[in-house]
């Protein structure tokens, strides 16, 4: 059996993360490459794991008035290409049907890479006047991006997302549903992942094509890169006078919508397994693990005795809520079953012997410290629950203090280049807000801006590159 200290050997998060992720994402059994180059399988503990997410996501989405529908995968090609920043955006990254039935088709269609063009048409028909708005829909999907770099999770050509898109009577009101989804997500990473983040506006060149302004979550990486956690699109009416999206409003003057689109994704899995894994394999916050407590049985002798109690204490913890699996396989040692369990992160675990049967407590396993502790038995069911809480909290500490310390104030561009060249982290620096100088930057450290956080004040600088006046200080990192 594998050491427990370090799972991986050589492929220890801090030698190699690249390796050590491929790694731990094949030992717990999270997905398998797919057939088709760029996808992946999903393996059902990973899909659990989705499932709570989305659980927790969805009840937020709903919360808000919005409603879940869904929309064809196939996209006609005279649709996407209505708006043309959309369509040269996307073109790259599109795949394309263009036979069907064993005939060639006189109109190709793309596989999704989202869903604004196949939706909007309807939207038109559907809003007619101000008492039609906000429309706000969700949908539940997957979507095809043809990418040149796959990483499992983090950057694959198939992967799992929501899509939000509502229309509204005016940009006020839009840009509140923008901050509004941003804000819902942060919420998610931030409770729920236990996940940091920082909130900004993407620059011009970073924004998603066919936006307005692009919103977003940044998170940092253990490696020093950014990761684009999310984001949410301010449209403007970029879609809705291409599309004819117009009402009449209570002055009677027909006018456009105003409209949002925003998305989250299986990516946020893949944030998970970095920001939280160790060189025992994952750490799971409780709030989304598929299961929050594993009870070891060790039978040993008196094994009526010793299942009589394992079976007490997942009764008491389920009418808890928690989500709780006896482990009681035959053809697995006591090690092995605890090394299963740490290298899928189950937050805690109970060792059950005859010593905890015919006593008064049990020993508990946290996985977030790796560390060992004694509860009385009949607490369990009141001391397990907090445990988790603690679990939970503990894990976003940890994220938090890893973003200060690699979190750098610059203003020398040699100090912003030496960062880069090594351990890398999230800069924050002023930039005069060129897209020749954010190119410049980019091309010489490989960091590019990765947003103006919400609440940047303006503050008068010098450009940390071309030393011209700026108004904001930006986040840079390198990213994925």
């Amino acid at each position: 059996m594998p050491n427990k200290e370090v799972l991986f050997g050589k492929e220890s998060k801090a030698i190699d993360v690249s390796n050590w992720y491929l790694q731990l994402i094949k030992k717990a059994e999270l997905a398998e490459y797919g057939e088709a180059r760029g996808t992946m399988v999903i393996r059902p503990y990973a899909y659990a794991l989705w499932e709570n997410i989305v659980s927790s996501l969805d009840s937020e989405i709903k919360a808000a008035g919005v409603k879940n529908a869904y929309f064809p995968l196939l996209i006609p090609m005279h649709l996407l290409e209505t708006e043309q920043e959309h369509v040269q955006g996307f073109s790259p990254h599109l795949a394309v049907v263009t036979h069907g039935g064993g005939k060639q088709l006189k109109e190709p269609l793309a596989v999704r890479p989202t869903s604004e063009t196949i939706m909007y048409p309807y939207y038109s028909k559907w809003i007619q006047s101000w008492r039609d708005l906000p429309l706000l829909i969700n949908q539940w999907n997957n979507v095809v991006r043809w990418e040149m770099r796959t990483v499992p999770f983090l950057r694959t050509t198939e992967f799992l997302w929501q899509e939000g898109h509502t229309a509204h009577a005016t940009h006020a009101e839009s840009w509140e549903e923008v901050l509004r989804a941003l804000k819902m997500y942060e919420r998610v990473y931030r409770d729920k992942l236990a996940i940091p983040g920082i909130a900004g506006v993407k620059s011009a060149s970073e924004k998603f094509a066919g936006a307005e302004n692009t919103t977003t979550l940044e998170i940092l990486m253990p490696d020093g890169k950014a990761l684009q956690g999310c984001t949410s699109h301010d449209l403007g009416q970029n879609f809705s006078i291409p599309f004819n999206i117009n009402f009449i409003d209570k002055d009677g003057l027909r006018k456009n919508v105003w409209q949002t689109s925003w998305g989250f994704t299986t990516r946020s899995i893949g944030a998970i397994i970095m920001v939280h894994g160790d060189d025992r394999g994952l750490r799971l916050p409780p709030e989304v693990a598929p299961i929050q407590v594993v009870i070891v049985p060790i039978k040993g002798k008196s094994v009526e005795t010793v299942i009589n109690q394992t079976q007490a204490m997942a009764q008491a913890l389920k009418k808890q809520g928690i989500r709780v699996l006896i482990d009681d396989r035959e053809e697995l040692s006591t090690g092995a079953k605890y090394f299963d369990w740490e290298n899928k992160g189950v937050p805690v675990r109970l060792e059950v012997g005859v010593r905890e049967a015919e006593g008064s407590t049990v020993t508990v396993f946290r996985r977030d410290t790796n560390t060992k502790l004694i509860l009385h038995k009949d607490q369990i069911d009141k001391e397990v629950p907090l445990l988790l809480t603690d679990i939970q909290q503990t894990m976003l500490t940890q994220a938090e203090d890893f973003l200060k310390t690699h979190f750098f104030d610059i203003g020398d561009y040699d100090d912003f280049k030496t960062i880069m060249s090594s351990g890398r982290g999230m800069i924050r620096a002023h930039w005069c807000e060129d897209s020749a100088c954010e190119a410049a930057i980019k091309n010489e450290t490989k960091a590019s801006t990765r947003c103006l956080p919400l609440d940047a004040p303006e503050e008068e600088g010098l450009c940390v590159h071309c030393q011209r006046p700026s108004t904001h200080r930006w986040i840079f990192a390198q990213s994925y």
